[in-house]
C-alpha cells in the first residue's frame, strides 16, 4: 500500500518517473477522460478506460473482427427466428465493491441504457435492436416501461433473455461494445442512480450520465479498479478479486499531456510506455529509429472518411448570390449528379496518399473499412482525371456551370492538417479546370462545423466514422441511408439504396448481406454522393520493453487504441 500511495501522490502531482516501473504502465494522451460510466461511454478516451474496469457479455476473439467469444457470458443460443437470445452467465464473479455478479446486474444494465439513452451516448443502436427505434421515451412516446421491461429479462434459470421485435444480424456485435459493460446494480442504486424499477424510470429518460455518481465511483468486474482520478490523470490498480488470469501489470497511470513535444520527450526517456504519438509524419520524423522505440505499422484501418456534397444547403449566407452566375451557387447545386461526378474526378487521391499519409494509404471502394465483412473491393472507384472532370462539369445544369462558373464557400476543421490539405487539393484542381470556377476555403472550429453540418448548413464537409461495433451496418446505414445518422449532411436519397440497406438489416445470411452491400456500393459509385477520402494505414509506437502488443494481436475494436489490446494482456520485461 505504501507503493500505491507513492504512485498516487506522483500521479496527482504531475511528476514523472525516472523510468516507468516494471509493474506499472504509464500512458500519456492529449485528451481528458469524459466519463467512466458505461452508459455514457461514446468516445475513445473513455472507452479505453471503461473496457478495463467493466466487462461485457462477450468480446472479440483475438484480432478477429468477425469472431466473438464469451466473457461474462459462458454461452448463448439464438431462437425464435433470430429474435430471442438466451445467455448463460459466468458464476463466482465479483464486482470491485465485493458484490457478486448476478443476472439482475445484467438486466439492470441494459434496462438502464434503454431508459436513459441520451443523445450523445451509444445506446441508440441497442434501443434500435431491442425496441425497434433508436430514440428514448421522451422522443418517441410509443416507448413504454412495459416494452423496455419485456426486451430484457432474467428467467427462472438465471439466464439473461433478450427479445427483439425483428431479427438483427448485428446484435451480438452490439453487445460487445464497451458501453454495454455490466454495471454493479446494488452499488449504482446505493449511489443514487436509477432504482431499476418502473417507479422512477421516467425521471431518468434521456438523462446524460457522463457526470454521473457512477462515473465518479465505478464498480465493474474488470481486471482493474479505479483508485484515483482528477482532471489530468487516472490511477487504476489490478483487482485482487478478479475471476480471470491475474494481470502482470499491477498499476496503470493515464496522464493528460496536451503538448505533443512533451509526450514525445517523456516517451523517449522511458517515462511513458505508450503515448498518443500524433500523425504518421510525427512518428517517422521524431520517434522512428530512436533507442527503445518500437513502431508497430501496417495495422488494419477501421474508419471511413468522405467529403460530403450537400444537395440541399440550408444556409443562404454560404451561397453567395444563390445563383449560377459565377458569384455563388444555388442551394441545390450538388443535386445534379454531373456536378458531383465532376468534383469526384477533380480530387487527386494519389496526391492525398502521398502528402498526408506518406504513401501509407488506400483508396476505398465504399464507405466501409476494407477489414470489415461486406466490403467489396471490386466496386469501381474514381481516379483523378481532369478530362473527365471537365466533361461532367460541361454537362452540369444544362451547361450553365461551365458557361457561367460558380463560387463555392467551404470550411475545413481548424487545426486539422489532413482536412486542410484535402480541401486545398480539391480547390487547386477544380479552379484549374475553368477560370470561372472559384472554391473559397477557410478554417472553422470543429464544434461549429459539426452543429452546422447536422443542420444541413455546410455545402461541403470532410468527416469520418469510426465503428461502434464490427458490423457493416454501422457504416453503410450511417452514410448511405436517408434514415442514417449522416443524412442531414448530404441530403442524398436513393430509393433502391434505402431498400437494400433495410433488407441487409434483417437478414442473417451473410452472403446475402454482402450482395446487398455490393449493390449499395456500386449505386453510390454511379451517383457519387461523396468524395471517398483514402483510408490511412494504422501505426502505433511503444517502448521496446512492453510485451503483448503486436500487429498480430492488435484488434482495432478494442478501445485501448494505442495497443489494440487490454491492459491485462500486457507485461513488461
Amino acid at each position: 500500500m505504501k507503493k500505491l500511495a507513492l504512485l498516487s501522490t506522483l500521479l496527482l502531482a504531475g511528476a514523472a518517473f525516472a523510468a516507468a516501473p516494471k509493474d506499472t504502465l504509464v500512458v500519456q494522451q492529449a485528451a481528458d477522460t469524459p466519463t467512466l460510466d458505461p452508459g455514457a461511454t461514446y468516445d475513445t478516451a473513455s472507452s479505453q478506460i471503461v473496457e478495463n474496469i467493466y466487462e461485457t457479455l462477450l468480446t472479440y476473439k483475438g484480432s478477429s473482427l468477425r469472431d466473438l467469444e464469451p466473457l461474462l457470458a459462458t454461452k448463448w443460443t439464438i431462437s425464435n427466428g433470430g429474435k430471442t437470445y438466451t445467455f448463460d452467465l459466468r458464476k463466482n464473479v465479483k464486482f470491485h465493491s465485493g458484490n457478486p455478479f448476478t443476472c439482475r446486474d445484467a438486466e439492470y444494465t441494459f434496462e438502464r441504457n434503454l431508459v436513459t439513452n441520451a443523445a450523445e451516448s451509444g445506446n441508440w443502436f441497442l434501443a434500435d435492436s431491442l425496441l425497434g427505434v433508436g430514440a428514448n421515451a421522451n422522443d418517441d412516446k410509443s416507448i413504454t416501461w412495459a416494452r423496455i421491461d419485456k426486451a430484457v429479462e432474467c428467467n427462472s434459470k438465471g439466464q439473461l433473455v433478450f427479445t427483439l421485435p425483428k431479427p438483427d444480424p448485428a446484435f451480438l456485435a452490439k453487445l460487445a461494445y464497451t458501453g454495454q459493460g455490466i454495471v454493479d446494480s446494488k452499488h449504482a442504486i446505493g449511489l443514487g442512480e436509477w432504482k431499476g424499477t418502473e417507479a422512477d424510470w421516467k425521471n431518468w429518460v434521456g438523462k446524460d450520465l457522463q457526470g454521473s455518481k457512477l462515473s465518479a465511483s465505478p464498480s465493474g468486474t474488470g481486471a482493474y479498479r479505479l483508485v484515483r482520478k482528477d482532471a489530468n490523470a487516472i490511477l487504476a490498480q489490478a483487482f485482487d478479486g478478479y475471476w480471470g488470469k491475474k494481470p502482470a501489470i499491477k498499476n496503470v497511470i493515464i496522464q493528460k499531456v496536451p503538448e505533443l513535444a512533451a509526450r514525445q520527450q517523456a516517451f523517449l526517456r522511458g517515462d511513458a510506455d505508450l503515448i498518443e504519438p500524433g500523425s504518421r509524419a510525427n512518428i517517422e520524423e521524431q520517434l522512428k529509429g530512436k533507442p527503445g522505440v518500437v513502431v508497430v505499422d501496417d495495422l488494419p484501418n477501421t474508419s471511413a472518411y468522405a467529403i460530403f456534397m450537400n444537395e440541399n444547403i440550408k444556409d443562404a449566407g454560404r451561397l453567395g448570390s444563390g445563383k449560377l452566375d459565377g458569384q455563388g451557387i444555388p442551394a441545390n447545386f450538388f443535386s445534379d449528379v454531373n456536378v458531383r461526378r465532376g468534383f469526384s474526378y477533380a480530387f487527386n487521391y494519389a496526391q492525398y496518399i502521398s502528402d498526408v499519409q506518406k504513401g501509407k494509404g488506400k483508396q476505398l471502394t465504399m464507405l466501409l473499412p476494407s477489414s470489415f465483412p461486406g466490403y467489396d473491393a471490386k466496386v469501381k472507384t474514381y481516379k483523378y482525371d481532369p478530362a473527365q472532370a471537365k466533361a461532367y462539369f460541361q454537362r452540369a445544369w444544362g451547361g450553365n456551370v461551365w458557361k457561367n462558373g460558380f463560387t463555392l464557400n467551404v470550411a475545413y476543421r481548424a487545426g486539422s492538417v489532413s482536412s486542410q490539405t484535402a480541401m486545398e487539393i480539391l480547390k487547386r484542381n477544380v479552379e484549374a479546370l475553368n477560370p470561372k470556377f472559384r472554391v473559397n476555403i477557410q478554417a472553422k472550429e470543429w464544434s461549429a462545423m459539426l452543429n452546422d453540418s447536422k443542420a444541413g448548413k455546410e455545402p461541403m464537409i470532410l468527416i469520418g466514422w469510426a465503428p461502434d461495433y464490427a458490423d457493416p451496418d454501422n457504416f453503410m446505414y450511417t452514410f448511405y441511408s436517408s434514415n442514417g445518422y449522416y443524412y442531414p449532411r448530404s441530403n442524398w436519397k436513393d430509393a433502391s439504396v434505402d431498400k437494400w440497406l433495410e433488407q441487409a438489416r434483417t437478414t442473417t445470411n451473410q452472403a446475402e448481406r454482402n450482395r446487398l452491400y455490393s449493390l449499395v456500393g456500386q449505386r453510390a459509385y454511379e451517383q457519387a454522393p461523396f468524395i471517398l477520402v483514402p483510408a490511412g494505414v494504422g501505426v502505433n509506437v511503444q517502448r521496446n520493453n512492453l510485451v503483448g502488443a503486436t500487429a498480430q494481436t492488435y484488434n482495432p475494436m478494442v478501445g485501448f487504441s494505442y495497443t489494440g489490446t487490454n491492459w491485462k494482456d500486457l507485461s513488461k520485461k
